[in-house]
């Protein structure tokens, strides 16, 4: 099971992305860890990645997409992962998709948290309230200003995304503000659908049925419906039929002529 989980921040991707998880053994995979566990390994491409992140500069698509495609060949990606922060841009979603095929792979489903902005600015601060209630630190960027700004980043270069997997035909939809509860349960819906369209590797086709063409053809009766009739008995007709014509003729010879 290949995913990408779309909605802006705050839309509750992250939590629904770990229940699949849980639920479905898979991996979520992140592009920020990707590229610190790829520098940390020492890979060609994450010893790439260092050089530019040390300049300053922010990671060519070509290289994001090369990271990606070195963790998916890890056995625990094997069953199945979720992509998040990636793709960002429709140019990275062409890269990824021209990847996958490649592999001989294909996203299974996108699916779209849609989400009221005003809604989400209001979660926003409640969730900040408790997390504050509970003693606990509030991330740097959880504030309603600092959301705003990403909201604005996000239907600048993401949101485009959504037009383009409907396209493809790759794209569901459902309504994020809902409960996690019933978004999840959207989600296990969708995900029915599309294992449902998937043939399992191994299924065996049924056997067709034999064509007429191809079935067997039976001896036809004899005439008028009439069984055919036997060598034996239709030699014995002939037979019969030929002594009588002897006869016939004999009895013509011993007629007197006339005078």
């Amino acid at each position: 099971m290949r995913l990408i989980l779309l909605g802006p921040p705050g839309a509750g991707k992250g939590t629904q992305a770990q229940r699949l998880v849980n639920r479905h053994k898979i991996v979520q995979l992140s592009t920020g860890d990707m590229l610190r566990a790829a520098v940390k390994a020492g890979t060609p491409v994450g010893l790439k990645a260092k050089d530019i992140m040390a300049r300053g500069e922010l990671v060519p698509d070509d290289v994001v997409v090369a990271i990606v495609a070195d963790r998916i060949d890890q056995p625990d990606a094997k069953k199945g992962f979720i992509l998040d922060g990636f793709p960002r841009t429709v140019p990275q979603a062409e890269a990824l998709d021209a990847m996958l095929a490649r592999k001989g792979l294909g996203l299974d489903a996108v699916i779209e948290l849609k989400v009221d902005d005003g809604m989400l600015l209001k979660r926003i601060e409640n969730r900040v309230a408790d997390t504050q209630a509970r003693g606990e630190t509030v991330r740097a960027d959880d504030n309603p200003d600092s959301l705003k700004k990403r909201l604005t980043g996000y239907y600048a270069q993401t949101a485009p995304l959504a037009g383009y997997y409907a396209r493809k035909g790759k794209l569901s939809s459902i309504d994020g503000m809902a409960s996690i509860p019933q978004v999840a349960t959207e989600i296990d819906k969708i995900l029915g659908r599309v294992a449902g369209r998937a043939r399992p590797a191994g299924a065996k086709r049924r056997p067709a049925k034999a064509s007429k063409a191809g079935a067997k053809v039976k001896p036809k009766a004899g005439r008028k419906g009439k069984a055919a009739k036997s060598p034996a008995k239709s030699a014995s007709r002939r037979k019969k039929g030929s002594s009588v014509k002897r006869r016939r003729t004999l009895a013509g010879s011993k007629r007197p002529k006339r005078s």
